[in-house]
């Protein structure tokens, strides 16, 4: 289901994703920051979706960035991209920070969610981890 993206530039199907992620100025260099970065990996799901990942540890990592497209939502398409994330790279936990709009979205997904309270001016932000099956780590 996931492809990591190689390409040296995002395309524009890629751009339209990245920028229900983040603002459009900042797709360009967050794109560069996944080519550039050995711990980062960015995947595309179906053309519909993306999962932007830092490894932090070897089997810890962030969700940097994470989209669905508007008529793809609610199928269950970003859940799949974090499980099938979490086997390829052998995760145990994984964790993000987001804001208010994507809460439900990562506790419908079976994360635990911490407030961090108003890390910017008029924004809370929220801490939200999960810890995976034991079957999805990496056997040595």
């Amino acid at each position: 289901m996931l492809s990591k993206v190689t390409a040296a530039n995002p395309s524009l199907q890629l751009r339209e994703l990245m920028a229900y992620a983040m603002s459009e100025e900042k797709v360009e260099e967050e794109f560069l920051r996944y080519g550039t970065n050995s711990h980062r990996f960015l995947y595309v799901a179906e053309n519909e979706a993306f999962i932007g990942i830092e490894l932090k540890a070897a089997s810890r990592c962030e969700i940097r960035h994470i989209a669905v497209a508007g008529n793809s939502r609610s199928h269950g398409l970003g859940s799949r991209m974090i499980d099938e994330v979490a086997r390829l790279h052998g995760i145990h936990e994984i964790f993000a920070e987001t804001d208010r709009d994507a809460v439900g979205f990562y506790r419908k997904t079976g994360f635990k969610i911490k407030s961090l309270g108003e890390k910017y001016p008029g924004r809370e932000r929220f801490y939200c981890a999960k810890t995976l099956p034991s079957k999805w780590r990496v056997q040595l």
